[in-house]
């Protein structure tokens, strides 16, 4: 691994810690009856925040599985390798995005499919 490629690494580690810690700032509560409230109102705004809430949370459990699965290919030497084709994936890319898994071209003709 050079140094480039233990920069990434740190990056994404620290990826992985943001998006523990925004996880867990995250608090879902799940009313087992909605609706019983003494407002409609209040019902309406306590479903539509635990709607978003939960959005969010799926949101960052995806961006935290796409973080570990990198910091994985760093364990098997396969990091920066585009899962597809196997060419390298360019460091402008990898730097933009640490977590991509595939090269521009993969990645565009993913996109048209």
């Amino acid at each position: 691994m050079d140094r480039a490629d233990g920069s990434f690494r740190k990056r994404l580690e620290e990826e992985r810690e943001r998006l523990i810690a925004d996880m867990e700032r995250l608090v879902v509560t799940e009313q087992d009856n909605p609706g019983y409230s003494t407002h409609i109102a209040d019902d309406a705004t306590e479903v539509l925040e635990n709607t978003k809430s939960h959005a969010l949370r799926q949101n960052l459990q995806r961006l935290l599985g796409q973080v570990n699965d990198a910091l994985a290919k760093f364990d098997k030497g396969t990091y920066g390798l585009c899962e597809d084709c196997g060419s390298r994936i360019d460091r402008a890319r990898l730097k933009a995005l640490p977590s991509a898994t595939l090269c521009i071209q993969c990645q565009k003709q993913r996109e048209r499919s």
